[in-house]
């Protein structure tokens, strides 16, 4: 005898969910994937000197006049410095800087505010600064005069200076930011752990090895992207104080990006550049997810 089976009644489709995302789908759609798209099929693309004429499909040439570009090589060159010179910077100093401003003061939150004031400030504000700072009269060098240097450093004229003075600004403006992203994930870890360490011998700065690095590791890797992608990224900085130069030697990837499009008006060449920094970004996004996924890496 057969037992009949049990009729299943399939759920109705719940659109609800499906209808909050729309707005957001929708704007991502028109203002990140739509553009990216283009972007994308433009860099195999040239258009010719009638811009009312659709772009000529020309393949890899975009490509192979980027192998033979000394400019976008600088650029990469450049674009790679930043991200050794500020990323370390800007993975270790906010956490010295979040342990301090962790203990339990009088008047600490003063001193979070003072030190995460320079996040708030406008970068167009702070490269105006930054470059009144560095010029020929101005404080850094007024200083370094008190101190017997009559001559003064040429901090964003020099070709072994622009960039590392430049780097100076986006450090700044970014230790406020990560301390206080440090300070949350530190203010997660249980007192008890490090007043078991203290019973252990485990006290002072060393507590902090055995106990605060291993679990902000998290927190550790993703200071480390977001500055990674911020400094492969950099361009208010370097238009407002140095325009890429002198010499090239201060141009980053995305300022060329901008030149190559706006000023020269060379729409394909710089969406093909932009395509070299989407996949220099995708890099850096994979290897993060390879060393969260395997901690012993």
């Amino acid at each position: 005898m057969k037992i009949p089976l049990k009729e299943t009644r399939r759920k109705p489709l719940n659109l609800a969910p499906y209808l909050f995302l729309f707005p957001a789908l929708f704007l991502l759609a028109i203002t990140v994937f739509i553009p990216a798209i283009q972007a994308f099929s433009l860099s195999f693309t040239e258009y010719s000197y009638d811009i009312t004429q659709p772009p000529q499909w020309v393949g890899l040439d975009n490509f192979q006049r980027l192998l033979s570009d000394q400019v976008f090589w600088i650029t990469l060159r450049n674009t790679i410095l930043y991200l050794i010179g500020v990323v370390p910077i800007l993975v270790f100093s906010p956490l010295i800087l979040a342990i301090l401003v962790n203990n339990k003061l009088k008047g600490i939150s003063w001193f979070r505010l003072a030190f995460y004031v320079p996040v708030v400030i406008s970068m167009v504000v702070a490269g105006i600064a930054w470059k009144a700072l560095y010029s020929a009269n101005g404080l850094f060098n007024q200083i370094l005069q008190g101190f017997g240097l009559q001559e003064g450093i040429p901090w964003l004229t020099s070709p072994d200076l622009a960039i590392w003075s430049v780097m100076l600004v986006t450090i700044w403006k970014g230790l406020g930011y990560y301390m206080v992203i440090y300070l949350a994930g530190l203010q997660g870890i249980p007192s008890e752990l490090y007043e078991a360490a203290a019973i252990d011998g485990s006290d002072g700065w060393i507590k902090h090895l055995d106990i605060t690095i291993p679990l902000m590791r998290p927190y550790l890797l993703l200071v480390g992207v977001i500055s990674s992608i911020s400094a492969t990224k950099v361009f208010e900085e370097v238009y407002i104080m140095t325009q890429g130069g002198p010499l090239n030697r201060s141009k980053t990837i995305v300022y060329y990006v901008y030149e190559r499009a706006f000023q020269d008006l060379d729409i394909n060449y710089a969406c093909t550049i932009g395509l070299v920094l989407f996949l220099i970004i995708l890099v850096l996004s994979v290897i993060n997810l390879k060393i969260s996924k395997n901690p012993t890496l």
